[in-house]
C-alpha cells in the first residue's frame, strides 16, 4: 500500500468530526493537547499547528491562553476551523491560513512549538515533514508529531476480529494499512521519528503510546465519569513500557535546546 499526499480530508469532514466528539477521539485530543501543554507551561507563546484540520487543537491551545497558527490544505477543513474559531469568540488570537507541510511560509525558528498531528502518517515518508517542521522551532520549544505506530500493527485488526489481515500486517511487519476514515495511514517506530528530531538538531523527550487500550472500540460513547477514568488510565499507560508499544499512535516530543 502507498499513501496519498494529495488525499482530500474535506471529502471526510464529516466522519472526522463525529471520531473527534467521540470517545476515541477525545481520548487522542486529550492526551496529546495535555502533553504539549505540560511542556509550554504557564507562559504564552506563539504555536504553529500544521494540519489542523477542523481546529480541534486549535481550540485548546488557545484555551490555554497562547497565540495560534493553523496551516490547513483542505479548503472545507480550513472552513469548519475558521467557524469553530469565530464561534469561541477566539479570532483575535488565532491566524487561519492554507498551506501544506512542504511549504510553510515562516521564518526559521519562528515558533514556541510547532504541533501536526494526525498528518505524517498520510504522507509517503517522514523525514522531510520533519525537516521542514524543525526549522520552525525556535531555541527552548517543542516539536509535537502525531503518528501511526508501526510497532502495533494488526492490534486493531486482531481485537475487532479481522484475523487474516492482522496476521498480514504482523507476519509481514506492513506499517501501511487503511485507517477508520478510510485513507491510507503509514506507520513510523518511535526511534526513527526520535532519529529524525536528533538529525533536526532537537533533543528527543520521552514518547508517549496514544489509545493503548481502546483504539478498537469505534462507537465507544462512554458517560463522562467512565471517560475519565479511561483518560487517566491511557495517561498512566502513556509512557510506560511495555503499554506505550501497543499504543496505536505514537506521540513523539522533541525540544530544540535553548543557545548557551
Amino acid at each position: 500500500m502507498t499513501t496519498d499526499p494529495s488525499a482530500d480530508f474535506g471529502t471526510v469532514k464529516t466522519g472526522y468530526a463525529a471520531y473527534s466528539s467521540g470517545g476515541r477521539g477525545r481520548l487522542r485530543h486529550d492526551l496529546t493537547a495535555r502533553r504539549v501543554l505540560a511542556e509550554l507551561g504557564d507562559r504564552s507563546v506563539r504555536v504553529l499547528d500544521v494540519g489542523c484540520g477542523d481546529g480541534e487543537m486549535v481550540l485548546r491551545l488557545t484555551a490555554a491562553g497562547h497565540q495560534v497558527v493553523g496551516v490547513e490544505k483542505s479548503p472545507d477543513m480550513l472552513a469548519a476551523a475558521a467557524q469553530r474559531v469565530a464561534a469561541a469568540g477566539i479570532s483575535e488570537r488565532v491566524t487561519l491560513t492554507d498551506g501544506d507541510i512542504y511549504n510553510l511560509p515562516f521564518e526559521d525558528g519562528a515558533f514556541a512549538a510547532v504541533v501536526c498531528h494526525g498528518v505524517v502518517m498520510y504522507l509517503p515518508d517522514s523525514a522531510a515533514p520533519m525537516a521542514h517542521l524543525a526549522r520552525l522551532v525556535a531555541d527552548g520549544g517543542i516539536l509535537s508529531v502525531l503518528t501511526k505506530n508501526s510497532l502495533a500493527v494488526g492490534m486493531r485488526e486482531a481485537l475487532t476480529g479481522r484475523y487474516e489481515s492482522a496476521r498480514a500486517q504482523i507476519e509481514s511487519g506492513q506499517a501501511a494499512s487503511v485507517g477508520n476514515l478510510g485513507i491510507t495511514t503509514r506507520g513510523d517506530t518511535p526511534a526513527h521519528l526520535d532519529d529524525l528530531a536528533r538529525a533536526n538538531e532537537l533533543t528527543p523527550l520521552p514518547w508517549q503510546g496514544v489509545r493503548i487500550f481502546h483504539d478498537h472500540r469505534n462507537d465507544w460513547t462512554p458517560t463522562e465519569d467512565e471517560y475519565q477514568e479511561a483518560l487517566e488510565t491511557e495517561w498512566a499507560a502513556s509512557t510506560r513500557s511495555p503499554y506505550r508499544e501497543l499504543g496505536r499512535l505514537v506521540h513523539a516530543v522533541a525540544r530544540r535546546e535553548a543557545a548557551a
